[in-house]
């Protein structure tokens, strides 16, 4: 079984500092929580930015220099940048985020219902977003709330809008999307090409039970304060280093090692660091 990839998924676009205290939301913050991470045992970040005010935005500058201070402090992580921002954002500002040069970039590929809200991904936008992707040789991670999220993956590689070896992340649980249960994991699993890597990202009281799954089956997991801001039950995690600490030591229980960023690298076909 392949070395397990931890991504860390920092701060997102919800959780603000009313839910925990502990969000990072300047670029300093969540490059120094990104490095705390990174020596914990993660071997990739999941970055959205805030502005001064804390909002989430995809303004390239302040992703740029959240890009930079992450890779002075860790520079073999793999830095993975969302294109999905909010609800609200438009296309284009969205794929602002493509601007920091990072090594990978989420490419979520379906509509879904996100709560009270709707994340629309139409079939234009996601084949506008694989092309900016592609034309920037950026390697994209597809991001999936929901089955059919998987078909629309593998129109675009038929598409050759998509080339290389080809990674998944399934976020599971938010309300509206797929539910977090072992049953629908193996399903989404199933549905994978072969030689397609996966990882589950369980969104709120989800997150372990789903990387231990993982972990079993396989796959790899991501953590992080943008899908669960607790450590067991009522308890606040006061870092995200803590969640991924919380996965190694569910890994090395269950027999897995943890993959660093260049074996990280080496299984997902990634290449060397882009300078």
């Amino acid at each position: 079984m392949e070395k397990l990839i931890i991504t860390v998924a920092v701060c997102g676009a919800e959780v603000t500092r009313k839910d925990t205290p502990y969000i990072p939301i300047s670029p300093e913050e969540i490059a120094q929580q990104t490095y705390e991470a990174y020596l914990a045992g993660a071997s990739i970040v999941h970055l959205h930015v805030r502005d001064e005010n804390g909002n989430p935005t995809q303004d390239p500058q302040i992703f740029k220099r959240t890009v930079q201070l992450i890779r002075q402090k860790c520079p073999d992580i793999i830095v993975q940048v969302s294109t999905g921002g909010a609800v609200w954002m438009t296309p284009e500002e969205r794929l602002q985020s493509l601007e920091a040069d990072p090594d990978m970039a989420t490419l979520t590929t379906g509509t879904v219902n996100f709560g009270n809200d709707v994340f629309f991904n139409s079939m234009p936008m996601i084949e506008k977003f694989a092309l900016a992707m592609k034309e920037k040789g950026i390697m994209p991670e597809f991001e999936c709330f929901d089955l059919g999220h998987i078909n629309n993956a593998l129109t675009l590689v038929k598409k050759n809008l998509v080339q290389g070896h080809l990674h998944f992340d399934f976020v599971m649980g938010v309300p509206g999307g797929i539910a977090a249960n072992a049953r629908n994991l193996v399903t989404m699993v199933d549905s994978l090409p072969p030689g397609a890597t996966w990882s589950v990202a369980g969104i709120g009281r989800h997150e372990f039970a789903m990387a231990a799954l993982a972990i079993v089956m396989g796959g790899h997991v991501r953590v992080g304060m943008e899908d669960n801001i607790y450590i067991e039950k009522g308890v606040l995690a006061k870092s995200n280093a803590e969640l991924v600490q919380k996965v190694v030591r569910l890994a090395r229980e269950l027999g897995r090692p943890i993959a660093t960023p260049k074996e990280a690298r080496e299984i997902l076909q990634l290449g060397e660091r882009r300078k």
